[in-house]
């Protein structure tokens, strides 16, 4: 008689071998793919798109983080800095997904927790969003039906297996199928599975960017006719740019204009149904409509906006001809109290800023502004309307996508930055930079033209001087003055000798007071310190 070695269970298997680690995490991370298709999908189908997991979990990273690591990720990304923390979420994803995927063979039921678990994350977190409702839960419930559908579709094989019987002589072997190496039909339905689970998060995903660009691109104002102002900017004068290679215009373009914010997303809000509320320590609470506001007479001005963020020498700062209501007239219209010393205001995503409102009441030229360089506002710059005051920070004036206005007190309400430890009163710094030549720049032996911007913001900039290394400082020449609310471009000759050397210069506002030497941080209320640019001459 034959001897029967048993070398796996008798009973034959009634579902197919599993693949392996590496195969299961594959499938973990489409399974993440197909979730977040799908949610994305969902939140454009109801309408709202900050709502997909990836943007909600990272608006809510943004806002957990201390004011010193978005200052970094500002200093070391600069306007890449969104992009490369969406990118960092999408790798954690990616590795929390494929762990999750290598476990769902033999723990199905802690796989499916585990995904429950980070759809309760990103749901808990788009409902922290400001203006949040049940519905903005949906998109994170639904990714994760589509992700646990997708773990149960591709985790075991399509087909049934039966153990194997081998006969050797007088010795019959029962082979387990998994120790039998995957046939290559197995092989091609299991490429299959993951296939249409990658098609199908691709396909979804796809269409909720197509539907969300398409109601955002409605929710622009390129067709917008604007009105001509009641009190227009004066001219330019004609040398109040120079034109020197290298150094940047004047007036500086809306699509190289600087762009600092904590938005992941850019909200887009159709004018039609746009509104500005201004309430609080006020005796006639005001609610205003788009229409209303073109309907108002208008004030054009050139003004240069600039982030605390900006580092010595750094790009954050513009200069641009805005369109706008005048802010102040807004203000007393509504009948300010007594006792009200602060501006709150906030955006359509819930930021918030805190300005002071004895500088919008001073007589300076601050706007709500709907227009920028002749054109409504771009989406990324605040439309329909933004905050616009001179002199101040952007973090403290420059609120874009403004919905609502509350006079307050400093005392009793703080806003997103001065929560996070930055200071609630912040007049711009004496500031100037080098934009020519270029740091590290390889420069010929000889004369050579140094040239670059200064501001100081609703004081005006009265004099520029450089030096190169430790030399005496040397007045430059300044171009024509736009207002004392812009910026001014500058330029002198150094005679350059071989070797390296430093160049710094520094600005005297027109109150006196010029630029200190010593190099502080942006944190917590504007950078200080000479620029300096090293450069070899040959």
């Amino acid at each position: 008689m034959a001897a029967s070695i048993p070398t796996s269970p008798p009973a034959a298997v009634s579902a197919g071998r599993t693949p392996g680690a590496g195969v299961s995490g594959v499938f973990g991370v489409l399974a993440a793919a197909l979730a977040l298709g799908v949610a994305e999908l969902t939140a454009a189908l109801v309408g709202r798109p900050q709502a997909g997991p990836l943007l909600a979990v990272g608006s809510a990273v943004i806002d957990a983080s201390p004011a010193w690591l978005k200052d970094f990720a500002i200093r070391t990304f600069g306007t890449a800095d969104k992009p490369v923390l969406l990118l960092t979420l999408a790798a954690v994803i990616a590795a929390a997904s494929a762990a999750v995927g290598t476990a769902a063979p033999r723990r199905p039921r802690l796989a499916i927790a585990a995904l429950a678990g980070l759809a309760a994350i990103a749901g808990a977190a788009a409902l922290s969003r400001p203006g949040a409702g049940l519905i903005d839960a949906l998109p994170a419930a639904v990714g994760a039906a589509g992700s646990s559908f997708a773990l149960l579709y591709t985790r075991r094989r399509p087909r049934p297996a039966r153990e194997s019987r081998i006969t050797l002589g007088d010795v019959v072997c029962y082979v387990h199928p998994l120790q039998l190496p995957v046939p290559a039909a197995d092989r091609r339905a299991l490429l299959t599975r993951g296939a249409l689970v990658l098609g199908a998060a691709v396909l979804t995903g796809g269409a909720g960017r197509v539907i969300t660009s398409a109601r955002q691109a409605s929710a622009d104002g390129r067709a917008l006719v604007l009105p001509p102002p009641a009190a227009p900017a004066r001219p330019l004068p004609p040398s109040v740019g120079l034109r020197v290679p290298g150094l940047g215009p004047f007036t500086t373009p809306n699509d190289a204009f600087y762009r600092v914010d904590t938005a992941l997303i850019v909200p887009r809000l159709p004018h039609q149904e746009w509104t500005l509320r201004i309430h609080g320590l006020v005796d006639r609470p005001v609610e205003l409509s788009f229409a209303q506001v073109l309907a108002r007479p208008l004030t054009e001005r050139d003004i240069t906006l600039t982030c605390v963020s900006n580092e010595v020498g750094g790009p954050y700062a513009g200069n641009a001809r805005w369109l706008g209501v005048d802010l102040a007239t807004l203000l007393r219209e509504a009948g300010i109290q007594p006792g009200a010393d602060q501006i709150l205001s906030r955006s359509a995503d819930g930021w918030t800023a805190s300005t002071a409102l004895e500088s919008v009441l001073d007589g300076r030229d601050a706007l709500l502004a709907i227009a920028m360089n002749g054109s409504p506002l771009p989406p990324a710059h605040g439309f329909p309307a933004r905050m616009i005051v001179p002199g101040l920070y952007g973090y403290v004036s420059a609120t874009k996508w403004v919905t609502d206005l509350k006079l307050t007190r400093f005392a009793d309400e703080r806003a997103y930055w001065t929560r996070r430890g930055w200071a609630e009163r912040a007049p711009i710094k004496t500031a100037s930079r080098i934009e020519v030549p270029k740091p590290f720049a390889e420069i010929p032996a000889g004369p050579v033209t140094v040239a670059g911007t200064a501001w100081a913001q609703h004081r005006g900039v009265a004099a520029v001087e450089v030096r190169g290394d430790d030399a005496p400082w040397r007045p430059a020449d300044l171009a024509a003055s736009a207002g004392p609310d812009t910026w001014r471009q500058w330029h002198t000759t150094w005679q350059a000798t071989p070797g390296q050397h430093r160049l710094q210069v520094r600005a005297t506002d027109a109150g006196g007071h010029t630029q200190p030497a010593e190099r502080m941080p942006p944190i917590p209320d504007g950078a200080t310190g000479w620029h300096t640019v090293l450069v070899t001459v040959t």
